[in-house]
């Protein structure tokens, strides 16, 4: 198990807020859209109950610029 593994959707949620992310709008299926309010970068977000897989939380930290070592930090 790597360091991003067993982030529950909300405390991904939690943390992206941290860094300039809003909820804009349900996407397809169980996807959410967010969107950063300076920079206009749009993320797509898996909404499950269980743990987000560790390829897909380091996808999301890809796109929306975010080093994993802040992420672990905020």
């Amino acid at each position: 198990m790597g360091r991003l593994s067993g982030f529950k959707y909300r405390e991904v949620a939690r943390k992206l807020r941290t860094f300039g992310y809003a909820y804009v709008r349900q996407g397809k299926g169980s996807h959410e859209v967010w969107r950063h309010a300076e920079t206009g970068l749009v993320i797509l977000v898996p909404h499950h109950s269980r743990d987000l897989p560790e390829g897909t939380l380091r996808a999301i930290l890809r796109e929306a610029k975010i080093e994993v070592e802040d992420f672990l930090r905020a």
